[in-house]
């Protein structure tokens, strides 16, 4: 994965292609704080937003429970980095990578994306949205200490996105569509 992706991986915002949105990947957040990881993530979204290179921003993350929210909490964070509202989507359901790049495809009708995560996850991340037929890009956010274990992590989750790809899984939830070229902030609750 990470050879056939590396010419869409960039790890400078100016270098990378404009696309219409920024999907910022979810990670953990403690007491409604970003984590480290979940923050450089929002940070670089962000700064793709201010330089131009996309238009909206979709936060994807695990929303399956009253207690755990990975979405709203950056929502915030990027508000008061003085992202427009209607410029930011929610996707409550991004429970793994795969989903999360199904559907931005399918409900929020995404042809072009940069995916916002760290150096570990950007290829299988990348490769899974191109191979679902989006013109995916892929930006590094700032690395978090977690290190090896992260690159080790990945064997196992990119042979789970290659199983998903082959059965065609869909997704637990897909609902209705919700253009990406609509108003962000009809999404947030």
């Amino acid at each position: 994965m990470r050879a056939s992706t590396a010419g869409f991986v960039y790890t400078s915002v100016d270098a990378v292609p404009q696309t219409e949105v920024a999907l910022v990947l979810g990670a953990s957040v403690a007491g409604g704080q970003l984590s480290s990881i979940l923050a450089a993530r929002a940070d670089t979204a962000i700064a793709l937003y201010k330089a131009g290179k996309v238009a909206k921003i979709l936060v994807t993350g695990d929303n399956g429970a009253l207690n755990h929210d990975e979405v709203t909490p950056v929502r915030k964070y990027l508000l008061d980095a003085g992202i427009p509202a209607g410029d930011i989507f929610l996707d409550h359901a991004g429970f793994d990578t795969y989903s999360s790049m199904y559907r931005a495809r399918s409900v929020f009708e995404v042809k072009s994306m940069t995916i916002v995560t760290q150096d570990f996850h950007l290829p299988r991340a990348v490769f899974l949205a191109r191979t679902l037929g989006v013109e995916a890009y892929g930006v590094v956010a700032a690395e978090d200490p977690g290190g090896f274990y992260n690159y080790l992590r990945e064997v196992p989750a990119s042979w789970k996105a290659l199983l998903d790809l082959a059965l065609r899984r869909e997704p637990k939830y897909l609902g209705s569509l919700i253009p990406i070229s609509g108003d962000g902030s009809t999404t947030w609750y």
